[in-house]
């Protein structure tokens, strides 16, 4: 064990390959099981995360048009705000997903080679899926129609289904809570996504949400079985001290409102809960600076270069976060480079599948799934349980390497494109004496070196993907 968080140490502070900028992002976890924890998700590579709730009944941006900011990709179908949040808050009423097929999801989940999963227990609408005993809003809730189905818990009927095909299990939840009192006072206006009341002003309400959410969470440690991952929302739910407000005020350029506050649940207090019940519980607090975001999570985007920590990319695999009619979903061939590149820099994909509101996926994420599943029946050891290392992508080839004598470079196959029969390489060393051959292909192939290059003959009509192929890069130490 000591050796190996020495090794992610090292990893994380290597200044000499990054910007000090990017440093500077990240305040490395001291706790040695969380560490080591950290190094064991850094094998998995590939994750599944879901966005659910009664909002895909309507197809819409999960929580979002109940927000009164005006961006247009959540502006609300009705000009009263009033009565479009009733309406809303009543999707809970035919909420009834009668196809929900946990089982299923895991499997195919398996197939396609994801090794962990993160699920939406509360999103920002405070709309449980779980059985929390704090609110009534939940799927359990004799108001809505699935209470009754033997799975009625879906956050635990999901996390038993995906740890009984050896899946790790993550829990996304919403810091804010725009359906709790404790956060939305009815006796405010709700101006934008924040507390819509002074905390300063209402000390014991706030503390009434801090509890809550300490309870809710704390309900998830201790009910749910083994649990890997944390996954908190809504950053802007933080700590901020006086002179940060002051600072956000001024940055704003106009007149003081009120929603600028420091929003503090206390995030210490509630990780060292979490962890006596999860020991090496891996906590993401999402897009807050400080020791509580383990990793961390480009959403929608991967990086142009690798990163000096830990991280995500959490990426839309087709549609939106939640479900919407039709949606249209990334080929493999997208998805495998994707991943090759994110792994190449250092880091790993969270892909998002969004259940409908029947409780079933769309064919076209099973699909997809299949697609990527084939491709890493072949290339795994490329992909798993490997880090970055220079120069990590050259062109069409992304690198990744596996102890000392062992790197791959990945040939990413563009549409269209035919298998080349020769491919030169460089900016590694590849010592006489090395053998290289190429993912399920048995035959070893030529090389030759020429000049900084090394160039490689490609049997061609053996490949066994057109999406991408990988060389082995056997060493001669």
């Amino acid at each position: 064990m000591k050796h190996k968080i020495i090794f992610l140490l090292t990893l994380l502070l290597h200044t000499a390959v990054y910007s000090q900028q990017n440093i500077d992002r990240y305040i490395p976890e001291t706790d040695p099981l969380v560490l080591l924890k950290l190094e064991q998700w850094q094998d998995l590579k590939f994750g599944l995360l879901m966005h659910w709730g009664p909002y895909s009944q309507w197809g819409i941006v999960e929580s979002w048009s109940i927000c009164s900011e005006d961006e247009g990709w959540c502006r609300r179908k009705s000009e009263n705000y009033t009565d479009y949040k009733k309406e809303y808050e009543n999707l809970q009423k035919t909420f009834n997903p009668v196809h929900f097929d946990p089982v299923r999801w895991a499997r195919a989940a398996k197939e396609a080679g994801m090794k962990y999963l993160v699920f939406t227990t509360k999103h920002h609408d405070g709309f449980c899926m779980f059985d929390t005993k704090h609110t009534d809003y939940k799927i359990t809730d004799k108001k809505t129609p699935f209470n009754t189905n033997p799975l009625a818990n879906i956050t635990k009927e999901i996390f038993d289904a995906f740890r009984a095909e050896g899946l790790w299990t993550g829990a996304y939840f919403s810091k804010p809570d725009w359906h709790s009192e404790y956060y939305w006072w009815p006796n405010f206006a709700t101006p934008d996504r924040n507390v819509n009341y002074s905390v300063n002003n209402y000390p014991e309400r706030w503390e009434k949400f801090v509890q809550y959410t300490h309870n809710q969470i704390m309900e998830l440690m201790t009910d749910y079985g083994k649990l890997d991952i944390l996954w908190l929302d809504g950053g802007w739910v933080k700590k901020r001290s006086d002179d940060e407000v002051k600072k956000a005020y001024a940055n704003m350029n106009t007149e003081k409102p009120a929603r600028i506050q420091n929003q503090d649940i206390r995030m210490d207090e509630l990780v060292k809960k979490a962890r006596e019940k999860q020991p090496g519980l891996i906590v993401v607090d999402r897009a807050v600076y400080g020791k509580n975001q383990n990793y961390l999570t480009p959403e929608n985007t991967v990086p142009g270069e690798a990163l000096p920590y830990p991280w995500e990319s959490c990426i839309i695999s087709g549609g939106g976060w939640s479900w919407t009619a039709e949606a249209k979903y990334m080929s493999g061939r997208k998805a495998v480079h994707m991943l090759v590149d994110i792994v190449a820099k250092g880091g790993n994909l969270l892909l998002n599948i969004a259940p409908g509101p029947d409780g079933r996926w769309d064919e076209g994420a099973y699909k997809l799934l299949e697609e990527i599943g084939e491709w890493l029946d072949i290339n795994s050891e490329a992909i798993y349980g490997t880090r970055a290392i220079k120069p990590y992508k050259e062109g069409k080839i992304c690198y990744t390497s596996k102890g000392k004598n062992k790197i791959f470079a990945i040939y990413l196959l563009e549409e269209g494109e035919e298998i080349p029969g020769e491919i030169s390489i460089g900016g590694i060393e590849i010592p006489r004496g090395s053998r290289i051959q190429i993912l399920g292909v048995e035959s070893k192939v030529k090389w030759r070196r020429s000049g900084d290059y090394y160039n490689i003959t490609v049997p061609k009509d053996k490949i066994p993907s057109c999406l991408a192929f990988t060389l082995k890069i056997n060493l001669m130490r």
